[in-house]
C-alpha cells in the first residue's frame, strides 16, 4: 500500500474527556417539551387527571346528549328537527353502561354521581319512548 492510497484517523475527542463507552455514543437531548430522563415528571402517577382539568364528565355528557337527540328529546343540531332512532339511542346509552364498568374505581366521586344520575335520567326515557305510540 502506497502512501497515497493510506489514511490517517485523529481523534478530535481531547484528551481531558473520560473515554467511557457512553461518551463515544452520547445521548441526544431530549425532544422539546419533554423532560429528561431522571428529571421529576410534572405530572406524578399519584395525581389524578381531574386534577389537570381533564376528566370523563364530558364523555358522559356526549353520549347523553347524543342519546336525548336519538330519543326525539332534543333537536338534531345539524337539521334543527327532532326525530326518534330507538336504536341509535340504545348505543349511546350502551355505550354509557360501557363506560361504568369499563371506569369502575378510577372515577372520581363527582364522574361516578354524574354518571349514575344520566343513566338513570335516560333508562327512563327511553321507556317512555317504547311505550309512546309510534307517529308515521
Amino acid at each position: 500500500m502506497t502512501e497515497e492510497e493510506s489514511f490517517k484517523v485523529t481523534d478530535r475527542r481531547g484528551s481531558a474527556r473520560d473515554s467511557s463507552a457512553t461518551d463515544a455514543f452520547p445521548q441526544p437531548p431530549p425532544p422539546a417539551g419533554r423532560p429528561p430522563a431522571g428529571a421529576p415528571s410534572a405530572h406524578p402517577r399519584d395525581t389524578h387527571p381531574a386534577q389537570d382539568g381533564l376528566d370523563l364528565t364530558g364523555v358522559f355528557v356526549m353520549f347523553a346528549s347524543s342519546a336525548l337527540i336519538h330519543l326525539g328529546e332534543a333537536p338534531d343540531p345539524m337539521t334543527g328537527q327532532s326525530r326518534i332512532d330507538l336504536e341509535q339511542a340504545r348505543e349511546a346509552i350502551d355505550i354509557l353502561l360501557l363506560l361504568r364498568s369499563k371506569t369502575e374505581g378510577n372515577r372520581t366521586e363527582e364522574e361516578s354521581r354524574l354518571l349514575e344520575e344520566i343513566l338513570y335520567d335516560l333508562h327512563l326515557r327511553f321507556v317512555r319512548a317504547t311505550e309512546r305510540p309510534r307517529q308515521s
